[in-house]
């Protein structure tokens, strides 16, 4: 069984097998992906600090089959809440296979030295404990063949004036990426996708060079299902270059 990319124009194998976690689904980018893992046939988790958040997606998904679709309502941002989250996840649903963090936010308006501590603390501080939390949840409890995937803007390696604490916390999640690739080694796959701007729902073909959510989703599930793919970053800041990668790790 496969499942076909009609903007790519590629097959990629169903994921039925996989339960994936994706931290941030019910967010702009994160809607795309949670689309694809589950035109995938994958059975797709969403932790939601709402219920709101929650009822607002599976409006937004009402085209698509979402019977493989679970919403688990609870904090997962700090080091205690995003291990009780893995531990219950695991415990209802059973192992997981494949994580995406799709978590952040965007902040610009000031240079640096006008940044008050507030700012630094929820932009840099809080979104930077974030993904660390999860990472210690979700990577020891992931097997070799699965895999951990970090989106990221592409502030991580280009300087935006003004946005100095975004710069400052995706440049530090890439390099946690590399730290971590190191690390595991064979024993765990971790991928990084350096995005720039983003096609969505909200923001519709601004630009048709514009990598989509969808299309990260599609390279998401492809890296998935190839447990020969080892650790890897991967630029993604257009849609060719998303075609492009495809046709590397189409089937």
């Amino acid at each position: 069984m496969t499942s076909i990319d009609s903007k790519l124009g590629t097959k990629q194998p169903a994921l039925s097998a996989h339960r994936v976690v994706i931290l941030g689904g019910t967010g702009r980018v994160g809607e795309g992906i949670v689309r694809s893992w589950l035109a995938a046939g994958a059975e797709v988790i969403i932790p939601t600090r709402t219920e709101s958040r929650g009822k607002e997606l599976l409006a937004r998904l009402e085209n698509i089959d979402t019977a493989n679709l679970e919403l688990v309502v609870g904090e997962y941002t700090s080091f205690t809440a995003a291990t009780d989250m893995a531990q219950r996840i695991t415990g209802e649903f059973g192992d997981v296979t494949d994580v995406i963090a799709a978590i952040g936010g965007w902040w610009q308006g000031k240079p640096l030295w006008e940044v008050t501590e507030s700012e630094w603390q929820r932009f840099n501080l809080d979104l930077s404990t974030a993904h660390v939390a999860n990472v210690r949840a979700w990577l020891p409890l992931l097997a070799p063949a699965g895999s951990y995937h970090l989106v990221l803007g592409g502030s991580a390696t280009t300087p935006v004036p003004g946005a100095s604490i975004i710069n400052m916390e995706q440049a530090g999640l890439l390099m946690m990426h590399r730290v971590l690739s190191a690390e595991a080694g064979t024993q765990r796959r971790v991928f990084a996708h350096e995005l720039g701007p983003v096609a969505t729902r909200e923001r519709p073909w601004v630009d048709p060079q514009w990598i989509t959510n969808e299309e990260l989703g599609s390279i998401t599930a492809a890296l998935a299902a190839r447990p020969e793919r080892p650790s890897a970053h991967y630029t993604l800041r257009t849609t060719q270059a998303a075609a492009q990668l495809m046709k590397e790790l189409a089937p």
